[in-house]
């Protein structure tokens, strides 16, 4: 039997068929019905003309788009032998705004999406203003990163060379203090407990010490005996680097290297998104992945016991919050405001250039692929997070979700372990 679900409650929409065998589900088909064409309306336009139109890829995650995109641009200056260093002041203020983009994306998958959703599942009417907590911490960390971007959503202001803006210490001081406020509602509302404690956590025993909303749903999630389901393949990988992310690809807790090159996309029958595999093998990527590979201790302990489940997932990605606001804080300090913006003059094009820029997106590793000749764009291949975690599979294995959602006992369960991959459609339709 085959029922067929629109899931909503994610980044734009998903259609799943759900095929049954005795009581379980036994296959999931998913597809993406939109299509937008964002890489066919870049055939034919200037290359900086893409650090306009890719961050409309989302509405979400634009600002790791504009940053892929840049990189893409960067990296295509440098193979046609125009040099491009940045200085220190640009590469930390891109990687403050990145950071900033993805605190506020896990918090509103919390608050909006996976407890919400959890608590629906398990029947619990709770009172709690999840939209407000989801709008204060995402409004907070976004006022930080528009005094150096100028604006969220859609900015604009990473160019070939460095950054637009100019910060002053003012603007610095700014930025710290909305920092220490977001700092303040993870110690205060998500975890119950002092924030210098919390990244202190390393194994899965110290896991009771933390309480509010993330301890509350870690409790739920064991509770309901969801900790151990969900599980795939249980192999990872990570391109991108910064943010105290490191590139690699971790099977069976042994990490090795990786290389951009053997990425491969492929065309799915019955959805306008492509698959895409590495060396033709299927891996996660995320906020999982990129603890596993990184050797995270606290989600190193969490894999031994549940492997890569449904409860690792989930706390890996919440954890992120905290160590992304500890990097970001950190960042600020580095800063100095006398260096340089940009470097690269505005007049150094180069006419003809290949390049690829690779950033760690709040999904994953996310990698933009241009091709310019005679200063124009004959080709701009974008290839997303969400592509990598939600493809069909292949002959030989299927997509990292539908493993996960194999095995599950009703729709509802199975959605909710497909919404666990913080889903963005929009991206994967572009």
């Amino acid at each position: 039997m085959t029922v067929k679900k629109l899931i909503e409650k994610i980044e734009g929409e998903a259609e799943l068929d759900f095929s049954f065998n005795n009581g379980q589900i036994e296959d999931v088909r998913i597809g993406f019905g939109f299509y937008r064409g964002i890489e066919e309306i870049l055939a034919g336009k200037a290359p900086r003309d893409a650090l306009v139109i890719t961050p409309r890829v989302c509405g979400i995650c634009n600002h790791a788009h504009l940053i892929a995109a840049v990189h893409a641009i960067e990296n295509g200056y440098e193979n046609a032998g125009i040099e491009v260093v940045l200085s220190d002041k640009a590469k930390q203020i891109r990687e403050f705004t990145l950071a900033c983009e993805l605190i506020q994306n896990h918090a509103k998958w919390l608050y909006m999406t996976i407890l919400p959703q959890f608590e629906k599942l398990i029947g619990i009417e709770s009172e709690e203003n999840h939209a407000l907590k989801a709008s204060y911490l995402s409004t907070t960390i976004t006022k930080a990163l528009a005094i150096f971007a100028g604006q969220w959503p859609h900015s604009s202001y990473a160019v070939p060379g460095g950054v637009t803006c100019d910060p002053t210490y003012v603007d610095i001081m700014q930025a710290q203090s909305l920092i220490d406020e977001s700092i303040r509602f993870f110690e205060q509302m998500m975890t119950g407990m002092k924030f210098k404690a919390y990244l202190a956590i390393e194994s899965v025993s110290e896991l009771s010490q933390i309480e509010g909303d993330f301890g509350r749903l870690l409790y739920l999630l064991g509770s309901h005996e969801m900790a151990k389901k969900g599980q795939s393949h249980d192999r990872f990988i990570v391109f991108g680097e910064g943010m105290g992310f490191r590139s690699g690809k971790s099977i069976a807790t042994s990490v090795s290297r990786v290389d951009v090159r053997y990425v491969e996309e492929a065309l799915q029958e019955g959805t306008t998104a492509k698959a895409v595999t590495y060396k033709k093998r299927q891996y996660e990527v995320g906020p999982l992945a990129r603890g596993m590979v990184a050797k995270t201790p606290i989600v190193k302990s969490l894999h031994k016991r549940y492997k890569d489940s449904l409860l690792t997932r989930v706390f890996a990605r919440v954890h992120e919050v905290g160590t992304l606001l500890h990097y970001a804080k950190n960042l600020l300090s580095t800063i100095d405001v006398r260096e340089d913006s940009c470097v690269l003059e505005s007049h150094l094009l180069s006419s003809e250039f290949e390049g690829s820029g690779v950033v760690e997106a709040a999904r994953g590793s996310l990698i933009h692929n241009v091709e310019v000749k005679n200063r124009k764009i004959v080709k701009y291949d974008i290839i997303v997070p969400t592509q990598w975690n939600l493809s069909h599979g292949t002959e030989e294995e299927k997509g990292v979700a539908v493993k996960a959602m194999i095995g599950s006992e009703s729709m509802e369960e199975a959605a909710f372990i497909f919404r666990a991959f913080d889903v963005c459609s929009v991206c994967t339709t572009q």
